[in-house]
């Protein structure tokens, strides 16, 4: 039936989506490969009891339950698990640069062998991706939307072979919004140690970061020196984060100082001390990244005999929380030669035929013991 079937899907390649998806319903393995991937992924789901957290209302009609419906269970929870993973890309500042619905999982985790970098200049119209500049639709702050649109794609699929009807299609991306939203607000609160959610304090900071290019990582990660002391001049407010704040005018100190005055004012609402606030802010915001440029000078390094660049690098990032003293290099800003494409910037094929090409490489030299992890991406099934 598979030989069948790959023979009816090569002859549909010139085709709409519509006439595809007609022959997997045809064959009838659409529901198999469904199956499967919650028989070995989701197993909870087939023993799922009622649930009122899966139940939902649509107008007037009654409560449907999803729980009567183990593809529509299913879908909810894939769209949830992608929401929580896209909203812990935007909390540490990750571009993932090609969302394609073939580098997405079922399984919520991030995958692919691409253009990835994160923001050493904040600009939320970053894309690692070279052959993304002219549209940037797959740039960091569109990373949200487009994580819904590819699940849209999705669930037409499951729609077009009667395995969930429209309503739990449509419900399920809206548990995608909600829980995305729900994360990320958890997320930056936690990143600046807030008492509660405060979204024109985050909008301004994010605005000012923009106009700045400030470096996402370091700036959260210096956050954490702030204190708590409303009686500090004003023109002292932005020493502790000199470091990250680079070449900034007076006006723009003016705006840094006026949104530091209303963050300390939030703090001192907190009931923290700053001590407490520190450590809770350095147990989110990472001090070390895999920043694209660390990648080429250990792959330059390791090309010429030396291996132990990336023995460190991994050792490194093994714990990116800690300070791990003497590592401080590792968390500088990029040089200035990275910032050429073929560093910061990659095209698809560039990064698979070079950075993660000779990384496994590396990997198989130094027997570094990777396990098979069974992935499962969101194309299969469409």
């Amino acid at each position: 039936m598979l030989k069948q079937l790959v023979v009816a899907l090569v002859k549909g390649l010139n085709s709409n989506p519509a006439v595809i998806i007609k022959k997997i319903t045809d064959f009838g393995v659409s529901a198999i490969m469904e199956d499967y991937a919650i028989k070995h992924h989701f197993p909870h789901i087939e023993n799922m009891s009622k649930s009122e957290s899966l139940s939902f209302r649509t107008g007037d009609e009654d409560v449907v339950d999803l729980t009567s419906n183990k593809y529509a269970t299913w879908v909810v929870e894939i769209d949830e698990r992608t929401a929580s993973m896209i909203a812990r890309w935007q909390g540490v500042g990750f571009t993932h640069g090609v969302m394609n619905t073939d580098n997405m999982s079922i399984l919520g985790l991030t995958i692919d062998y691409g253009p990835f970098g994160f923001l050493d200049a904040f600009d939320p119209k970053f894309t690692p991706n070279t052959t993304d500049l002219p549209g940037r639709r797959y740039c960091f702050a569109n990373q949200p939307d487009i994580g819904l649109w590819n699940l849209a794609q999705f669930t037409t699929t499951l729609e077009a072979t009667h395995l969930i009807n429209d309503r739990e299609a449509n419900y399920a991306l809206e548990r995608y919004g909600s829980r995305f939203m729900a994360d990320y607000q958890d997320i930056m609160t936690k990143n600046l140690s807030l008492p509660k959610y405060n979204k024109k304090l985050i909008g301004k900071l994010l605005t000012n970061m923009a106009v700045d290019k400030v470096d996402y990582t370091n700036f959260f990660r210096t956050l954490s020196n702030i204190k708590e002391d409303t009686s500090i001049l004003d023109e002292d407010l932005i020493v502790p984060l000199k470091s990250v704040l680079l070449d900034i005018g007076k006006e723009r100190k003016e705006a840094w100082t006026s949104w530091l005055k209303t963050y300390i004012h939030e703090l001192s609402t907190s009931g923290t001390t700053d001590d407490e606030r520190k450590t809770l802010m350095n147990t989110v915001n990472p001090k070390h990244v895999i920043r694209n440029y660390l990648c080429q000078t250990t792959i330059d390094a390791a090309e010429i005999g030396d291996l132990g660049e990336v023995r460190m690098l991994l050792k490194l990032l093994e714990h990116p929380f800690d300070e791990q003293p003497g590592m401080e290099k590792y968390a500088r800003l990029p040089p200035t030669w990275a910032y050429r494409p073929g560093v910061c910037m990659l095209s698809c094929s560039s990064w698979v035929s070079s950075s993660i090409a000779q990384m496994i490489e590396l990997q198989k030299k130094i027997d570094f013991g990777l396990h098979s992890v069974t992935i499962i991406t969101l194309d299969l099934f469409f």
